[in-house]
């Protein structure tokens, strides 16, 4: 079963910006283990685009699609055999990233 683990930040209180290098040393255990997918870290939401094309024509916005203090930062695709698996890993991913994740299964 594939997971999407979505990192998510808080503009009021962000977590800390020096964990880059115990970041990259969990992943470098979930691909050796076999959990790992695919991750990438977003650009700031000021950075983002919204495309409506519902109507007779796409409308394009700038900013991100919904304002808020919280925001998805990154995400991660883990490929574990059950939920409870996806969860400890993501209750270890959130220590050492310092932020909250959104754990959601793959339809």
């Amino acid at each position: 079963m594939q997971y999407l683990v979505s990192v998510i930040d808080d503009k009021s209180s962000p977590g800390s910006s020096d964990r880059r290098p115990a970041i990259s040393e969990f992943n470098e255990r979930l691909i050796a283990d076999g959990y790992w997918v695919f991750a990438g870290g977003l650009a700031d939401p000021d950075a983002a685009t919204v495309i409506d094309n519902r109507g007779e024509q796409p409308m394009l916005s700038d900013g991100p699609f919904v304002e808020s203090k919280e925001y998805l930062a990154g995400v991660w695709v883990w490929e574990a055999p059950d939920l409870d698996v996806a969860l400890a890993l993501a209750a270890e991913a959130s220590k050492i990233c310092d932020r909250k994740l959104e754990v959601r299964p793959f339809q």
